[in-house]
């Protein structure tokens, strides 16, 4: 984190300058057996591509709800941070009648096509696999994401005092997200870049967001970001901890 990052997006410009190479975030589904890492310079080209599929395709703009119907996962960290890029709120779990655009793993849809304007269905298979027959109402972000830009520049500049995240019923600007996450890294034991944080936590509410994406970021760490991790061993789970090189874990409450 640089005095000038404001936004979610701006911490990933820091890292991307930074140290573009190293691991960002690392994602297992311990249901499927699936391992994912993406470096920064790797998860930031997923983001731009995302962002210019929202703002170009989709034509969001500042200030427009995306309702992000996703369990804690890499895709949806993507989705995340390319929201701040293009300045629309990520509204995480949220109501798909009040968002704009709507964006869905496979288990959610019927609830998603409650929304009125776009909808992006996302098959949350292995390597960012497409839908073996694409959702009825829905485009595949699996089909629609790779011809997007490699870069992306907003068409209008992300004010960091406008809403930028819904979680939880809370609101969050985007000035306040990246401050409560470097405040409250130290808490999750995050000492600074080379802090390697494991979390189980689920996305949908702060503390799970804050463990899984935004204070490893703001702290020039990492994350290895594990989804249905109460069904891994503890002795599994030491394993991992000790080859993924983790320095602090953050694990779901029971």
């Amino acid at each position: 984190m640089t005095t000038t990052d404001r936004t979610p997006a701006d911490l990933l410009r820091s890292a991307l300058a930074a140290d573009a190479g190293r691991p960002l975030v690392t994602f297992y589904d311990d249901a499927t057996g699936e391992r994912v890492e993406l470096s920064v310079a790797t998860f930031a080209n997923w983001v731009a591509k995302t962002a210019n599929l929202l703002q170009g395709e989709l034509s969001a703009e500042p200030g427009d709800r995306v309702a992000l119907l996703l369990p804690a996962h890499w895709q949806t960290a993507v989705w995340l941070l390319a929201c701040s890029s293009v300045g629309v709120v990520a509204d995480v779990a949220g109501d798909p009648k009040a968002a704009d655009i709507v964006v869905s793993g496979p288990d959610t849809l019927d609830a998603a096509r409650a929304c009125s304007g776009s909808r992006i269905a996302l098959a949350l298979r292995p390597l960012g696999g497409r839908f073996p027959q694409t959702p009825d109402g829905f485009a595949d972000y699996a089909v629609e994401v790779p011809g997007q830009g490699d870069r992306f520049a907003p068409f209008a500049p992300v004010d960091p005092g406008e809403p930028a995240l819904i979680v939880a019923g809370r609101e969050f600007s985007g000035a306040e997200v990246v401050e409560r996450a470097a405040a409250e890294a130290s808490g999750l034991g995050l000492t600074g870049p080379g802090s390697r944080l494991l979390s189980g936590m689920s996305y949908d509410t702060w503390e799970g967001l804050s463990a899984g994406l935004y204070s490893p970021l703001a702290t020039g760490g990492s994350v290895v970001l594990c989804r249905n991790l109460d069904q891994l061993g503890e002795e599994s789970l030491a394993k991992r901890v000790e080859s993924e090189r983790v320095t602090v874990t953050a694990r779901q409450a029971p």
